[in-house]
C-alpha cells in the first residue's frame, strides 16, 4: 500500500539519513526500484513528473501499474508515489486524484507571492487526501522534463514564508542542478544548515545525479533528508542497451525480445546505482 511521504523523510530527519527518490520512466524502472528497495529494507520515493506520467500512459495509468507491482511482488517496506516538479495546480490535483500519495508544487517560476499562495492552495487540498506536499523556491539549475533554467539560490525569507503554508518538506535551491554537471558542484552546505534550522523541514536536494559522495554526505548532515535521483540511473539504463546492441546480442536468437533487450544489461545497470545510492544515503534498514 502506498503510504504518504511525511513519516519516512521526518524519520530521515531526525536519523541524519536521506530517502531516495528514484524517477521511473516505465514498468522496467519502477519494477527494479521496487527490487531493489525490499532487498536492502529501505523506504523509497517513486518520483514521476508530468511528462513521465504523459508517457507511462497517464496519472491512473501510473498509480496502477505502481499498486500492481507492489502486490505482486510482494513490497513490504514503506513507497511512496510523488508527483516530481508539478507546474501547476491542476496538475497537483489531477496526480492527487489519482491516488498520487505525494506531490511537489513547484511554484518556482512566479514570484515568492504567488508561490506561496499557489503552495497553500496545494496544500489544502491534498490535506484532505493525506497527501504529503514539497515546495520549491529559488531554481535549480540544468534541464528536467523539458524545462530548462539557471541555477537562482533562495533565500532564507522565501524559505520562511513557503514554510508557513504548511508544507512537509522544502526544495531550496543551494546550488544542484538537474542533469550533468560542469565542473564539480557548488553547493551552499552553510544556507542548508540555516534554512534547515530555520524553517525546522526536511530539505529536498534535486540534481542529486553525479554529486561526489562526501558532497552528499556533508549535505545529509547539512539538512537535507530527500534526495532525487534520476540522471545516473537513466544513464545506466542506456548504457546497458548500447552495450547490448553492440555486442549484436539482437541478432542471436531471439535476441530481439524486448525483456532481453532491457533485462540483460539495463535492468541489472539500474538496480546497481539504485542499490548504491541508497547505501550512501544510509536509508538500508530503515523500512
Amino acid at each position: 500500500m502506498l503510504v504518504n511521504a511525511k513519516e519516512m523523510i521526518l524519520k530521515a530527519k531526525a536519523g541524519k539519513y536521506a530517502i531516495a527518490q528514484i524517477n521511473i520512466n516505465n514498468l522496467e524502472w519502477t519494477k527494479a526500484a521496487l527490487e531493489t528497495v525490499q532487498e536492502l529494507n529501505s523506504p523509497v520515493i517513486l518520483g514521476v513528473t508530468s511528462g513521465a506520467a504523459k508517457w507511462m500512459g497517464g496519472w491512473n495509468a501510473v498509480v496502477g501499474m505502481v499498486n500492481g507491482l507492489m502486490k505482486d511482488l510482494k513490497i513490504t517496506v514503506p513507497v511512496a508515489l510523488h508527483l516530481d516538479h508539478g507546474g501547476a495546480i491542476e496538475i497537483c490535483k489531477e496526480a492527487i486524484d489519482a491516488g498520487f500519495t505525494s506531490v511537489m508544487y513547484d511554484g518556482s517560476h512566479d514570484s515568492i507571492e504567488k508561490n506561496v499562495e499557489d503552495t497553500r492552495t496545494v496544500v489544502e487540498y491534498a490535506a484532505k487526501a493525506n497527501v504529503s506536499v514539497e515546495a520549491e523556491v529559488g531554481t535549480v539549475g540544468g534541464t528536467e522534463d523539458g524545462v530548462t533554467g539557471g541555477v537562482n539560490y533562495a533565500s532564507l525569507d522565501e524559505c520562511v514564508s513557503i514554510a508557513e503554508t504548511g508544507i512537509d518538506f522544502l526544495a531550496a535551491s543551494l546550488g544542484s542542478v538537474h542533469g550533468n554537471y560542469v565542473g564539480e558542484p557548488k553547493l551552499g552546505f552553510k544556507e542548508m544548515v540555516q534554512y534547515s534550522k530555520k524553517t525546522d523541514l526536511p530539505l529536498v536536494l534535486h540534481g542529486g545525479s553525479g554529486i561526489p559522495d562526501d558532497m552528499i554526505k556533508k549535505a545529509i548532515s547539512s539538512g537535507q533528508s530527500k534526495i532525487n535521483v534520476n540522471t545516473e540511473v537513466q544513464q545506466a539504463f542506456s548504457a546497458g542497451i548500447r552495450k547490448y546492441i553492440e555486442e549484436e546480442k539482437d541478432q542471436s536468437g531471439t535476441g530481439y525480445d524486448p525483456r532481453k533487450v532491457i533485462g540483460t544489461y539495463a535492468y541489472n545497470n539500474m538496480k546497481e546505482v539504485i542499490k548504491r545510492k541508497i547505501e550512501l544515503f544510509g536509508s538500508i534498514d530503515k523500512a
